[in-house]
């Protein structure tokens, strides 16, 4: 009898059944994917708060805070040039429009793509029996679905990035203007803004995306993400003053010599001009 019995839960044990009382909890593969995918994105959701939460006590250690100085700081020398000397810094503006609209553009085909595969009937790729997880029509559709506001989230954000950074183009290039120099800053830092919420919105995408693969991949690519975006956002550099440059600038004196250069040949024509005439001219 007693041995009967442990050959009962043995095989019990072997085939997944747990026996407590007389209720049996039989372990299924689609556990997983309600522990593992909550985790992953609680780990996620956890570390952007906390870096929220540095970003407005402790700007100086992270890197948004770090840039956000520099942009100020840049924008700040920029508008004390003349409008005419400023076509650099729309150049550097204009840079960063074109990678807005680029990450603008593939979001919203992302997000085009997966629309029209939640369209067709076709889901046979990501039902395999080698995916150890829930492989439901409905998880998969939530999938999609996560998939779709993530990208368009992030469509969203560049496009405002796009918008904010065009308005700072604007204030920065009129000339003979008395603009507030918190007006440019403003449009800058919050161009910044949209963009880092974008490139948020595709970290999540990408680690939402290995869930397609299963809940376990799905775990490892939060944490994965976590620790190295800790390390990405960190900052240990203090926080530059930007004095200005003890040299002169380097155009400017070019600028400076030629026109010295010019005159000195000027007052030798006029010389010339005068040795040249007559005792009867003079007359």
């Amino acid at each position: 009898m007693i041995i009967d019995i442990l050959i009962k839960d043995l095989t019990d044990l072997q085939s997944g059944v747990v026996v407590k009382g007389r209720k049996r909890m039989v372990w299924r593969k689609e556990y997983l994917d309600v522990a593992l995918v909550p985790s992953g994105l609680l780990i996620m959701l956890c570390y952007h708060l906390y870096l929220l939460y540095r970003c407005l006590k402790f700007p100086e250690k992270t890197a948004i805070g770090y840039e956000n100085h520099c942009r100020k700081a840049w924008v700040e020398k920029t508008v004390q040039l003349e409008a005419k000397d400023r076509g650099f810094a729309l150049g550097v503006i204009n840079g960063t429009i074109s990678a807005s609209t680029f990450l603008a553009s593939i979001s919203l085909a992302l997000s085009s793509l997966i629309g029209a595969w939640m369209g067709s009937s076709s889901h046979n790729i990501f039902t395999s029996i080698f995916i150890y997880g829930d492989t439901s029509s409905s998880i998969v559709s939530i999938k999609y679905i996560s998939l779709l506001i993530c990208f368009l989230l992030a469509f969203g954000s560049f496009l405002q990035c796009v918008r904010c950074f065009v308005h700072a183009n604007f204030l920065i290039s009129m000339p003979n203007t008395d603009i507030p120099l918190k007006y440019a800053q403003k449009a800058v830092i919050r161009g910044s803004i949209f963009w880092s919420v974008g490139l948020r919105a595709i970290y999540f995408a990408t680690t939402l995306l290995m869930w397609i693969f299963g809940p376990i991949p799905m775990f490892a690519a939060s944490v994965t993400m976590v620790i190295v975006l800790h390390i990405l956002d960190s900052n240990s550099n203090p926080l530059h003053l930007f004095e200005p440059a003890k040299t002169p600038n380097l155009f400017k004196r070019i600028g400076e010599e030629v026109n010295a250069v010019a005159r000195v040949l000027e007052l030798q024509e006029r010389a010339q001009g005068n040795g040249s005439k007559t005792p009867d001219d003079k007359q």
